[in-house]
């Protein structure tokens, strides 16, 4: 037996209202490029609508002109959908609460989740909705999972609840010193005052 591999997501599909509330809710609020639409190859009732979220991935959307928004929380039971984030820069992240009380869009306030901070709201058919950024960046050569796999290794081995900025520190200092050689017989952190 063997592993089908994923290399990551080629792209997530949602059931959305009719197509312009898709399309400025996606592009005009969210900044994602519109790229194409099709027929829903499955339904001809249905649009298809792609997006682009940041990363040449898609995000695609079901439409039909016959469906209106619905603000309504989307079901959160075993197996359904609870929420989807999507990664903004530090600069970006420190607006987006400005920019969603100018719109009078109800959310969740900034919340700090350790290794990111992250805010919460829903969109027009009540799919929560997550922007995040995160409180570090990989060194070069590494991925943002490969420095949390070390963080979370740091933590349980401090006894720790929760990832924190420390273990982000140590793990990306332990990286660098793995990856990158120097001429130096003592890398440990020294005081030159």
């Amino acid at each position: 037996m063997r592993k089908i591999q994923a290399q990551g997501v080629h792209h997530i599909t949602l059931t959305g209202a009719d197509r312009q509330t898709s399309i400025d809710f996606w592009e005009g609020l969210l900044g994602m490029p519109y790229i194409f639409d099709q027929p829903n190859l499955d339904d001809p009732n249905e649009g298809h609508l792609y997006f682009d979220p940041g990363d040449g991935r898609l995000i695609t959307v079901f439409t039909n002109e016959t469906r209106k928004p619905d603000p309504q929380r989307t079901p959160t039971e075993p197996g359904c959908v609870h929420h989807i984030a999507f990664n903004l820069s530090r600069a970006s992240w420190l607006q987006a609460i400005e920019r969603l009380d100018e719109r009078d869009i109800e959310h969740s306030g900034a919340r700090d989740r350790g290794f990111m901070d992250s805010v919460y709201f829903k969109d027009p058919m009540g799919l929560l909705i997550e922007l995040a950024t995160y409180k570090f960046e990989p060194p070069f050569g590494c991925s943002h999972a490969d420095v949390l796999i070390r963080a979370h290794r740091l933590r349980v081995a401090r006894g720790d609840y929760n990832i924190a900025e420390g273990h982000l520190a140590d793990a990306v200092e332990e990286l660098v010193q793995e990856r990158q050689g120097s001429l130096s017989s003592d890398r440990s952190a020294q005081d030159p005052y």
